[in-house]
């Protein structure tokens, strides 16, 4: 994963140090972006980093101590609390690829794409122990969506359960996928410093993915699968 959303390098990303490797120097950094083969070139007259190729080398065998190479330049073991939380980030995002593989409104659709963007930012940002790259825009256009879409929506008097349509229930997964990204970037902030602009980012994200299957399933006829208290466990009449 590299240091950067490459679609911001020319903003947030520029104004933060290149963080320099304690165990290889200050080209550390850009050696262990190579070998997560992803080759970035820091213009020397404009200041501006370029993604100038992937390398075409996939197995680099040099996780197969358990080890993994964050953008400091310091490998750490695959099961370290950081390495736990990016790996959730990362399953979130693929989730969310999953629903977007389905048929949805085209509205929901490019804002789902930009979350998928700024989830990608959000792991860059956890692979480089001090970095930052969420900031209180990326919570407010969150937040901004949570009320559009919720407006729509008739007021719940029940919970819902995870369920109607495919598309919806490919929103709930990935709202329970993002739950635990959040415990897990909790679990990390317990040990190492991480920005609290991360987990408010995570939490305001599962809302929305909430919203967001309520109103997939009202686009697709169908109602939401609302929680009946007092059922009686296997009673179909009920």
């Amino acid at each position: 994963m590299c240091l950067a959303s490459l679609r911001t390098c020319r903003g947030a990303a520029l104004r933060e140090p290149i963080p320099e490797s304690p165990h290889r120097g200050p080209a550390g950094f850009f050696n262990s972006l190579l070998e997560s083969r992803t080759l970035i070139i820091l213009d020397s007259l404009t200041g501006i980093f370029h993604m100038a190729k992937r390398l075409s080398k996939i197995v680099t065998r040099t996780g197969d101590d358990g080890t993994t190479g964050l953008g400091d330049g310091s490998r750490v073991p695959k099961t370290a609390p950081r390495i736990e939380a990016i790996g959730a980030v990362d399953e979130l995002n693929s989730s969310i690829g999953m629903l977007l593989a389905d048929v949805l409104p085209r509205e929901i659709r490019g804002c789902l794409f930009d979350v998928q963007h700024d989830l990608f930012d959000l792991g860059g940002e956890l692979a480089v122990p001090g970095f930052s790259m969420i900031t209180e825009a990326h919570i407010a256009l969150i937040e901004e969506a949570v009320e559009r879409f919720n407006a729509r929506l008739t007021p719940l008097k029940e919970f819902v359960l995870p369920g109607g349509s495919r598309p919806a229930s490919l929103a709930h997964f990935a709202r329970t996928v993002c739950r635990r990204a959040e415990r897990r970037v909790i679990t990390l902030g317990d040990h190492e410093a991480v920005s609290p602009l991360v987990q408010r980012y995570l939490n305001r994200l599962s809302d929305l993915l909430f919203v967001l299957a309520r109103v997939i399933n009202g686009t697709h006829g169908v109602p939401d699968v609302l929680w009946q208290k007092g059922r009686l466990r296997g009673d179909p009449t009920a």
